[in-house]
């Protein structure tokens, strides 16, 4: 094919499921840069998250929010532990289920299930949209969250219609692990190594930003950034970037915004010049 990637060398910056885009860009020739942001742990103490499992199977929710493919995993693995997957999973198919996005929803299909409704919009105002539309009065809401976001907004918004909300954040990052991970990225880009990267969330941007100033390199990571090329998943990474000043160069078509759409769109308009890599051979 002629809009593969091969050759062409693409940073990823690795979060929750890049793992899966990295082995797809792999599969269509790419050199991929990883980048890892951060550690994933589970939740430090392990007590509420049981307890949140053990409620769930007790009686079950009547709705369940998943805000990440990761949190269900997490969840899964806890209750795999104390002997309640079964249990659990049966429960979870009890309830009106919503994924914010894809990827919890490509979780409760690795288990069997599969969510009723997908939010247009990945995000927490768009669950929050979506669930407005909704009569949730007298409803047990189960909430899986994320860390690193003040959910109170959600929280409210779902509190107001008369539901009862269960939250539980059932892991944590360890974002200072991957520092220098980030710095090394940061000099490739600027050091014209890298042909593109690739955003497929909107805290990758900030986790860049802010580990930028906090090392001093906010000024070296925009040079990086003005000269290769900026590939974003859809328009909420691409709005993050426009805030911080930044620009989108590629972007999926025809409203696809999921990573396959995205590889597509890279081979097409990176194909319009050699791969970098192959400039300084």
């Amino acid at each position: 094919m002629a809009d593969r990637l091969n050759g062409y060398r693409i940073l990823i910056l690795e979060t929750r499921e890049e793992a899966q885009f990295s082995r797809l860009l792999a599969e269509q020739g790419a050199d991929v840069l990883q980048c890892p942001m951060f550690a994933i742990h589970d939740a430090p103490d392990p007590a509420p998250i049981e307890a949140w499992i053990a409620g769930c199977i007790d009686k079950p929710f009547d709705d369940l929010v998943l805000m990440t493919g990761e949190g269900l995993r997490r969840l899964r693995k806890v209750a795999t532990r104390i002997a309640l997957e079964a249990d659990f999973i049966a429960a979870l198919g009890k309830a009106r289920k919503f994924a914010r996005g894809p990827k919890p929803g490509r979780a409760l299909r690795e288990i069997g299930l599969e969510p009723q409704v997908t939010t247009e919009k990945p995000t927490s105002e768009g669950v929050a949209e979506m669930l407005a539309r909704l009569d949730l009065k007298g409803r047990r809401v189960g909430l899986q969250l994320y860390p690193d976001k003040d959910h109170g907004a959600l929280i409210g918004a779902i509190t107001a219609q008369g539901a009862k909300v269960d939250p539980v954040t059932p892991y944590v990052y360890d974002a200072q692990a991957a520092d220098a991970n980030i710095l090394t990225a940061i000099e490739e880009m600027a050091n014209g190594r890298v042909d593109a990267i690739a955003l497929t969330n909107l805290g990758q941007i900030r986790r860049l930003i802010e580990v930028a100033r906090a090392k001093g390199s906010e000024a070296r990571l925009r040079e990086g950034l003005a000269k290769t090329p900026i590939a974003s998943v859809g328009p909420s990474v691409s709005d993050e970037l426009t805030s911080h000043g930044l620009r989108t160069d590629i972007f999926p078509a025809n409203d696809a915004y999921f990573m396959k759409p995205l590889i597509s769109a890279m081979a097409t308009a990176l194909g319009k010049n050699p791969p970098r890599t192959a400039a300084r051979v």
